[in-house]
Parts: C-alpha cells; sequence; structure tokens
C-alpha cells in the first residue's frame, strides 16, 4: 500500500566533503530529483566518517523524514563506514550477496583483472535490505524500509548514483509513496533590479493563488522569476502556470527573454540560425568570455564564425584596425574604439553580426572620469552601429559576467527586431 510521503532527507558522508576538499554536487542533483517525484526536501547534512555521527544523523531523519537519501562510505576501503553504521542501526548483519559478488566478479573479468578480497568485501550487505544492483560500480546501492519509512544508500562516485537514482531508486520511491506532481516555470528576465521588478509587479503577486509560489533568484545580471505548483493533475498546474506567465508578460513584456532552461547565448545561437545570420566578436575587458558562453552551445559553428581577444592596443589597431588617433583621443574605454573594433571585427570575419566589449573590469584601472566598472558594448549589424555605456560596480569577475550577458542580450534584442 502505498504511504502519504512527507519530507526527505539527504545525508553526504565523507571526511573530504567537509574539509573542502570534494564539493558535493550529489546533493543538488538528488534534491532536484526528488522535487520533480514530488518529495519535498527538508534538509541536506554533510557528516564525517565517524561511527556514531552517522547514527545520530540518521535516528534523527529517520525520526523527521519519511525518506533518507545516503550517499558516501561504500568503498572497499577501511575508511568506508557506511555499511557497519547501516548495520548498527538496523540491528542487522553483513552477509555474503551471491548475486552482487557475481556482478563484482564479471566486471573484473571484463577488465582483465582477478577479484580481490577488498572487492568481494563489497558483496557483503546487510541481511535487511534489499540490494540495489550497480550497473557501472562495484559497490551495490542498498534499500531498507522501517515503520513506513524508507532508507536507502548509494555509492558517492557521482554517475554510479545517478545511474542507481534513475534506475532503482525513483521508480521504488514512485511505488511506495504517494506523491503529488510538482511543476516549477522559470520566467527569465535582464536588466531590471530585484527591488525594482517587485515593486513591478507586486499586484500581480499579491493575485496568486494560494497553490502557487513565487521565488526570486538573482545572479549577476539576471533575475529568475520561480513559479511553483504543486498538485495531482499535471496538465491543469501547467495551464495556471502559463496563464500567470502570460499575465506578467503584459507587465513587463521588455524585460523577460526566456523561459526555464533558455539562456541568451542559446536564444542568440537561434535567432541568427532563422536569420541565416553569422557572427564574430571582439572582446577587450570580457576576456573571450562571450566566446566562452556562445561556444558553449552545441552546433555554435552553424552561426559562430571566431573572435578576437584584444587586451592591448597593438592587437586593436593591427588587427582590428582601430585609429591610432581614437586611441590617443578618446582612450580604448570609448564609443570610438569599442565601435571601431565592432566593425573592424565583423570585417576581419566577414559576418553579418559583431559584439565588441571595451571596459575597465577592475579592481585597478579605473579614474574619476572613468570609474571601475565602466564598459562601452557595441554591436555592428548590417544595418548600422550600436553602442552603449555601462557601470557595472567594482567586482572584477561581476563586471565580466554581466558585461557579457549584457552585450548577448544587446544582439538579442537586436535580432529580435
Amino acid at each position: 500500500m502505498k504511504r502519504n510521503s512527507m519530507q526527505a532527507d539527504i545525508i553526504t558522508i565523507g571526511d573530504e566533503i567537509l574539509i573542502g576538499q570534494v564539493i558535493d554536487t550529489n546533493s543538488a542533483w538528488i534534491a532536484e530529483q526528488l522535487n520533480m517525484t514530488g518529495i519535498n526536501v527538508r534538509q541536506i547534512i554533510s557528516v564525517s566518517d565517524d561511527h556514531q555521527h552517522i547514527i545520530d544523523t540518521l535516528t534523527d531523519s529517520e525520526m523527521n523524514a519519511y525518506l533518507v537519501i545516503i550517499t558516501g562510505g561504500l568503498g572497499p576501503t577501511k575508511d568506508d563506514i557506511t555499511k557497519n553504521s547501516l548495520c548498527s542501526f538496523f540491528g542487522s548483519k553483513l552477509v555474503l550477496n551471491e548475486t552482487v559478488l557475481q556482478s563484482i566478479t564479471n566486471r573484473f573479468v571484463k577488465r582483465g583483472f582477478a577479484i580481490n578480497e577488498l572487492n568481494r568485501l563489497q558483496a557483503m550487505v546487510p541481511d535487511n535490505c534489499i540490494p540495489l544492483p550497480n550497473t557501472i560500480g562495484t559497490a551495490p546501492g542498498m534499500w531498507f524500509e522501517r515503520n513506513g519509512k524508507v532508507i536507502v544508500s548509494l555509492p558517492g562516485v557521482p554517475f554510479e548514483m545517478k545511474a542507481l537514482m534513475e534506475l532503482e531508486v525513483i521508480p521504488r520511491i514512485k511505488a511506495y509513496f504517494k506523491t503529488q506532481f510538482i511543476l516549477h516555470r522559470t520566467v527569465l528576465t535582464f536588466g531590471i533590479p530585484e527591488s525594482t521588478l517587485a515593486i513591478k509587479i507586486a499586484d500581480w503577486e499579491d493575485s496568486l493563488p494560494d497553490g502557487i509560489k513565487l521565488a526570486y533568484l538573482p545572479s549577476p545580471g539576471l533575475l529568475r522569476l520561480r513559479l511553483s505548483l504543486k498538485g495531482e493533475n499535471e496538465e491543469v498546474l501547467k495551464s495556471l502556470a502559463w496563464k500567470k506567465i502570460e499575465e506578467l508578460k503584459l507587465i513587463i513584456p521588455e524585460a523577460i527573454y526566456g523561459y526555464d532552461d533558455d539562456s541568451l547565448e542559446k536564444l542568440v545561437g537561434h535567432l541568427l540560425i532563422n536569420k541565416n545570420s553569422n557572427l564574430a566578436v571582439a572582446e577587450s575587458c570580457t576576456g573571450g568570455k562571450i566566446a566562452s558562453m556562445i561556444t558553449s552551445i552545441s552546433g555554435c559553428s552553424e552561426y559562430f564564425t571566431g573572435s578576437v581577444t584584444a587586451y592591448s592596443n597593438h592587437i586593436k589597431e593591427n588587427v582590428l584596425k582601430v585609429k591610432h588617433e581614437s586611441l590617443e583621443i578618446y582612450g580604448a574605454v570609448s564609443r570610438e574604439v569599442v565601435e571601431q573594433m565592432a566593425f573592424g571585427v565583423r570585417k576581419l570575419f566577414s559576418t553579418d553580426y559583431a559584439i565588441a566589449t571595451s571596459g575597465i573590469a577592475g579592481p585597478d584601472g579605473g579614474s574619476e572620469e572613468k570609474p571601475v566598472g565602466t564598459v562601452w558594448i557595441a554591436i555592428a549589424s548590417p544595418d548600422g552601429l550600436f553602442s552603449k555605456k555601462y557601470s557595472f560596480g567594482d567586482n572584477r569577475e561581476r563586471n565580466i559576467i554581466r558585461a557579457s550577458l549584457t552585450a548577448l542580450n544587446m544582439l538579442r534584442m537586436i535580432l529580435e527586431k
């Protein structure tokens, strides 16, 4: 009989996480999968390779959550103590599982290795668990049930953990628990500060039904608005979400550039393909960031021709054909120079469109006239040159990101027109 799910805990085990040697990416991925399955995550916690610490954490989680997912500590070496801790917690003992042993043996034979005693120990599992076959590794997953609660132990190796979650754990969770459908729709906005946007959409936000939660998710240059809905009928939730998004589009049409997994670099690529056009980039202060973003999209060779990272004035003059007089009179960070950079790289690569950036990313190099964060961006197109000056702030990393995103957004708006 299915049981109503309430909350889940995620526990990662390993000293390497607590000392910062390894970044815990497992928990974020597991939380996302559980959320899509209709399971709320109560907490994510990392614990040391300590028997009592593991027992205490499991005790708290079993008391307060219906589902617990554990990763880590299942290797063949002595520092991996998760199985022994689980035996103590469940009052069980380790037994040799012939099916798991055969799977491990087959993997080693295929790789031309002989199985040793440490590998054999990985086939030892608690006698009251359901072993979950690991098709791409040697450590099996383990599924425990007690008092209507489920505790699952998985390897810490990310690709092994993900395979077990997708092939074994998620199907079992859906069969064991009665879960609601959870829908997230994300509206992507650009160019409006969070506080300003919140004021503009205040009435719309107040009108959201009780079943819809709104979250503001800011990042440098971008602001995501995530609508979260929970219910029994997926189609009803989708219809309600899009109804509220259509209302939002009437309020801030100039700010919305995409939805969900869209990115500016992906959208620009689609627009260029639709126009049968291509693009080149000349970067100074952004140091190749724009080109990197564009080339992160598969198939970009269909529209992206190339780039020039022109940090020195020598390259600006001799490669992009910026006039020496312009650099002397106006400086590298100026409308005149950035427009010539855009025109020059467009001509150099014989493209339809070109982006150029020149600015002072910081933390040094600013002046009273041109403080740190001053950036000029230009777009060269078949219809002419478009340029604009921006002031982004005093943080180098954020300035580079914001300038790159702003340049892509400028091109997007030109392409959409």
